[in-house]
């Protein structure tokens, strides 16, 4: 008896790349807004346009999902990927908005690192996501995101040892602390994205 394979719907496939390359968007404004000279609105609403863009992709994997009789995986773990990848622009958009609305002015010098952070994780993403077709030989990807994770986490906490040091108003201090802390929500987001990956690779092997 011949062996049966599944069909491969590379449109998946390119749905998450496209997701993906979102995240590399994101980032990238991010760390604009970052700039002691940036126009912070005009960044902000582009970074809402590129969350909207990000979003009509993942409701487009969603669709396809719907509509598709066999998918390439498990349906549970293309929506939780999907989903995931939608989480990590949520949390960037919120850490730009939060900048905005709070008119925060001075970056702890720490919270660019954390930035670094992130964009390299975007730029992981996006690099690998082409080769989920065989999850197996992501193994690389998940371990360097865990890797970044934790290094983020050190520039976390060096961030809040900053703001708790006494050189900084109350004020300023409160602000501050929102925004770190959406921040390293965002790069823990990234580990939940690699963290399903390794599923997906853990159930086809």
């Amino acid at each position: 008896m011949g062996l049966r394979f599944r069909p491969v719907d590379t449109a998946f496939y390119d749905l998450f790349g496209e997701q993906a390359q979102h995240l590399v968007t994101g980032a990238g404004l991010l760390a604009e807004m970052l700039g002691e000279t940036s126009d912070k609105a005009d960044v902000a609403a582009r970074m809402r346009a590129a969350e909207h863009d990000a979003d009509e992709t993942t409701h487009a994997l969603v669709r396809r999902v719907n509509s598709t009789f066999v998918t390439p995986f498990d349906r549970e773990d293309i929506y939780a990927l999907a989903s995931s990848l939608d989480d990590v622009m949520d949390a960037m958009d919120k850490v730009v908005d939060l900048i905005l609305l709070f008119e925060v002015k001075a970056m702890p010098a720490a919270l660019s690192q954390q930035v670094e952070v992130l964009q390299r994780c975007a730029e992981l993403t996006a690099e690998w996501m082409p080769q989920l077709m065989s999850p197996r030989s992501l193994a690389e990807y998940w371990i360097e995101i865990n890797r970044l994770e934790n290094a983020g986490d050190r520039f976390y906490r060096r961030t809040l040892a900053h703001l708790f040091s006494g050189e900084l108003k109350t004020m300023e201090v409160l602000k501050l602390q929102v925004v770190v802390e959406a921040l390293e929500d965002a790069v823990d987001a990234f580990e939940k994205v690699a963290n399903t990956v390794e599923q997906i690779a853990v159930k086809g092997s």
